[in-house]
């Protein structure tokens, strides 16, 4: 690995932390259907690209290990502060984005 990747690695792994750390902190409120619906990935699709890439580097972790790295605490815990029912508009965009293709 060159310094120039190291470097590059290390912006990545900060960008990466400040989403994380935006997510949790800044934007709890977001529910994870409002980012499948407009972004196409959510918390849960990010703590299972998180654990696939600990695995694909021979860490062993299991989904709840790594919802916690991304929600900050359990994810059942989370859910109970922050989770809401989902409205019927926001299932009816979600249902419209997974026709357009829009999915992770």
């Amino acid at each position: 690995m060159t310094d120039q990747d190291f470097e590059s690695t290390q912006i990545e792994a900060a960008a990466f932390r400040r989403l994380v750390e935006h997510l949790v902190h800044e934007r709890a409120d977001v529910q994870n259907i409002e980012l499948m619906t407009l972004a196409g990935f959510c918390r849960n699709c990010l703590a299972d690209w998180y654990r696939e890439a600990a695995e694909q580097r021979g860490i062993s972790m299991t989904k709840d290990e790594a919802r916690e790295a991304i929600y900050g605490e359990p994810f059942a815990q989370w859910k109970d502060k922050h989770q809401r029912e989902a409205t019927a508009e926001q299932l009816a965009a979600f249902e419209a984005a997974q026709r357009k293709g829009v999915q992770p």
